[in-house]
């Protein structure tokens, strides 16, 4: 239970802000024997939870200029973003996962008003889909250790 509980925690802290990864601790998991979908259901829902924080600070505060300069993000990577939603929608969500640009990404979504579903849906599905493929490398590696 704690191994569980620890993996929801690292892939929450991960999806915000905190420079922190839960890749490695998923991996480990898995190569210690762990039933995989409980894994998989935990980092899911916990970094999904971590973006949903995400989505809360940009709906309520990401333009205000001091928390523009707290979060550290750029004016660049926020035009950036913002381009991408007018151009492919809220499906771009599913990429939520991706280092440097998911976080902000997830920011963003809530600054735009993006339906909350909505937002739910492509942020899990993506990163439920980036954990399945950690599980998989990781039960492939098997072989190799």
């Amino acid at each position: 239970m704690m191994s569980y509980l620890a993996l929801f925690f690292s892939a929450f802290v991960a999806a915000t802000l905190a420079p922190m990864g839960s890749e490695a601790v998923l991996f480990a998991l898995v190569r210690a024997g762990e039933p995989v979908v409980w894994l998989v259901l935990a980092a899911s829902v916990g970094n999904t939870l971590g973006s949903v924080v995400n989505y809360g600070l940009g709906r309520g505060l990401l333009r205000h200029p001091r928390v523009e300069r707290c979060l550290r993000i750029k004016p660049e990577q926020l035009s950036r973003i913002e381009h991408w939603f007018a151009r492919f929608g809220p499906v771009v969500l599913v990429l939520a996962w991706l280092p440097v640009v998911g976080d902000p990404l997830t920011l963003v979504a809530g600054a735009a008003r993006v339906r909350f579903t909505v937002f739910l849906f492509w942020v899990a599905l993506g990163k439920t889909a980036r954990y399945a493929v950690v599980v998989g490398l990781a039960q492939g590696s098997k072989a190799l250790f």
